[in-house]
């Protein structure tokens, strides 16, 4: 399929680490969108509004990190109402009439889960209260659950949790204090959405009912997802959400659907060459 020069590119800082040009520029390969380019551009938020003023009409879509999510919202002519529930967009797709600000993490949770052979939760216990964590409630809450219980480092953290939590609507959301969360093993499905290191004393009792997403995935497994895997759970990792919200930004960005085995491969491979 070829045509013009089409660019995309994923933003934030520090952006060095990001795996997102393999996965994107794997994937153009292996559907024939010759032209197609992925790159990353290092940028902090009070920057965004000059970088997109400054794109031409070959600029396709943007990925979006720390600590972009946010300051997304603020730059876009419409979002959507996943990622004005949370509050956060990791996605900019760029057309003509506009900038539409998307959430790729929460459907890309639900894939992931998908992918793993699980397609409910009625219990759901999210660890940490960040914009992470929102993500997690919307996928809860798209999983069906009846129950999310989340527990913070942070009690005022809770708060906004809640709210975002009531706009989705969830059924019933509790937050509780982090000294409480080794009991998120009494829930079908465990989120941990905490930064690395954090979870690693964790005394979780661990039962093989319980389903673990840890989306961590450097260095792995973390010592939270190897008691999970010990006891028998299914546990699944930060890579399958890496690849599950980038193949919903390739198809947003082409409109061609994401050659996912190829783009799967291109992440394993570059992960085991680190």
């Amino acid at each position: 399929m070829t045509g013009p020069v089409r660019k995309a590119a994923v933003l934030g800082s520090p952006v060095t680490h990001s795996l997102s040009p393999v996965i994107h520029n794997a994937g153009y390969a292996a559907a024939g969108l010759t032209g197609w380019v992925y790159d990353r551009h290092e940028l902090t938020a009070d920057r965004l509004p000059a970088f997109l003023d400054g794109l031409d009409v070959s600029w396709a879509g943007l990925s979006l990190t720390m600590p972009l999510k946010e300051a997304a919202l603020d730059v876009a002519d419409e979002v959507s109402p996943t990622a004005r529930a949370i509050g956060a967009a990791n996605t900019l797709v760029l057309r003509e009439g506009g900038r539409f600000a998307e959430n790729t993490d929460a459907p890309g949770m639900v894939d992931a889960l998908l992918d793993a052979g699980i397609e409910k939760a009625n219990t759901v216990a999210v660890l940490g209260a960040g914009g992470t964590a929102r993500a997690a409630v919307a996928a809860a809450v798209d999983l069906g659950a009846s129950d999310i219980v989340a527990y913070a480092r942070r009690p005022e953290s809770l708060a906004d949790l809640t709210a975002v939590a009531t706009e989705l609507g969830a059924h019933r959301f509790t937050g509780a204090s982090w000294t409480q969360a080794p009991a998120c093993s009494a829930a079908d499905l465990v989120i941990s959405t905490v930064p690395r290191g954090v979870a690693d004393d964790l005394a979780v009792s661990w039962g093989a009912g319980t389903t673990l997403f840890d989306v961590l995935y450097d260095p792995w497994p973390t010592p939270l997802a190897a008691g999970a895997i010990e006891a028998g759970c299914v546990v699944v990792d930060g890579l399958a959400l890496l690849l599950a919200q980038a193949v919903r930004q390739f198809e947003l960005f082409t409109g061609v659907d994401a050659p996912v085995e190829a783009m799967r491969a291109a992440l394993r491979e570059a992960v085991a060459a680190r």
